[in-house]
């Protein structure tokens, strides 16, 4: 199934370009039908503007702070700590973040939930200004979340593509310059044919209309962690999902410099016997990421997936020990998050803290992009592995 895609895409190209045929034989048509071929348009306007945000994005030793859980799983985050599942406290929370002194030195962009993306601080500086002073890029969750899959093998499918464009055009005047649309695949599941196409469209089609509105869009097609699979069968569904996501960005003319990718690493199941070494993720999850990523991809920014803070950075390090076609960097949540929570605990009296502790974290991952972490010191809080089976958000 890997090799389908490639297929597919050979036995299209001839149609690809103008969508126009050029495997008729020379001289059975007029010299008229090849004097024109009609390009498609590619992202309109903001060809450009997209190009220079993923440059920005993916700039060296910096990554993405991901911060858009819906209010229902923030709720779970904040419940983890003692505290109501309000919008007060969601928005205090989220402004211990976003107000970090210093954080757009290791963060060069932060993905926010739409509650969050027009809310201000209690002073009522807007979070897109705070971020804006620092550097970072707003970007925003467009996704409408996870739904089952008729038809497959007690799979899901994400849904938001309804009314998308007009979302993302409010986004864009809001201050957001990129996007975020998180589909999954299971192992356990299969996963089905059905399924993984439906993904690799689905994120096709978001990532064609967020380039038509400005938004550079993250491509997120997550292998969930969950399952007793070896590493070797995660690389091969891996490489079958990323071969089937470039071939639907490619049918929907997405701009390929405009674009940020969110993977999973190659990992193996959670509950499998065998634990793999820094070094062995890496060797394949860069095997996975040369086979099937096109050079013209200015950044991967890997997702944590349930991984300790401590194994996603030492993981990302592992990765970044030699010279790679792409930025490859980090776009974290819990990975970034799960030490602040708890040096936080919804006191006022500790929020300093929390955002040193934020700091410290964004500064390792910040090191393992550069391919120079160590993990000497760490505390015992990052090595808890955060892994809960069957996680949304």
């Amino acid at each position: 199934m890997a090799s389908a895609g490639l297929v597919k895409l050979n036995a299209s190209s001839s149609q690809w370009i103008g969508q126009q045929s050029f495997t008729q034989r020379h001289g059975s048509s007029t010299r008229s039908n090849f004097s024109r071929v009609a390009l498609p348009i590619r992202a309109g306007s903001y060809s450009d503007e997209l190009v220079q945000t993923a440059k920005s994005i993916a700039s060296p030793g910096r990554g993405i702070l991901a911060i858009d859980e819906s209010n229902a799983t923030c709720g779970k985050r904040l419940a983890s700590i003692g505290l109501d599942n309000t919008e007060s406290n969601r928005q205090a929370y989220r402004q211990l973040l976003l107000t970090t002194p210093g954080l757009g030195e290791y963060i060069s962009g932060s993905i926010l939930f739409e509650e969050t993306l027009y809310q201000s601080t209690t002073d009522g500086k807007k979070f897109v200004d705070c971020l804006r002073d620092e550097k970072i890029m707003p970007g925003i969750k467009v996704d409408k979340g996870l739904v089952p899959l008729p038809g497959s093998n007690n799979e899901s499918w994400c849904q938001g593509l309804d009314g998308l464009a007009s979302r993302s055009a409010e986004y864009y005047k809001q201050g957001a310059r990129f996007a975020k649309w998180r589909t999954v695949v299971s192992i356990p599941c299969g996963p089905s044919a059905l399924a993984v196409k439906e993904a690799a469209w689905g994120l096709a089609r978001y990532a064609a209309i967020s380039q038509d509105n400005g938004l550079v869009p993250i491509v997120e097609p997550e292998i969930l962690l969950d399952g007793d699979h070896s590493i070797e069968r995660t690389l091969e569904v891996a490489e079958n999902v990323w071969s089937e996501v470039f071939y639907y960005l490619a049918q929907n003319n997405v701009v390929f410099e405009g674009i940020l990718l969110k993977p999973s690493m190659v990992t193996p199941g959670a509950e499998h016997k065998e634990k793999a070494s820094p070094e062995t993720i890496a060797k394949y999850t860069l095997t996975m990421l040369k086979r099937r990523v096109p050079p013209a991809v200015p950044g991967i920014m890997f997702l944590s997936g349930g991984q300790s803070e401590m194994e996603a950075t030492l993981n990302l390090n592992a990765m970044n020990q030699s010279p790679n076609p792409w930025h490859v960097s980090f776009s974290y949540a819990r990975a970034l998050q799960n030490t602040v929570l708890k040096t936080w605990q919804g006191h006022p009296e500790n929020i300093e803290a929390a955002q040193k502790s934020l700091l410290v974290r964004a500064k390792a991952n910040s090191l393992a992009q550069l391919g120079r972490y160590s993990a000497e010191g760490e505390s015992e809080d990052a090595k808890k592995g955060m892994f809960v089976k069957g996680y949304t958000y």
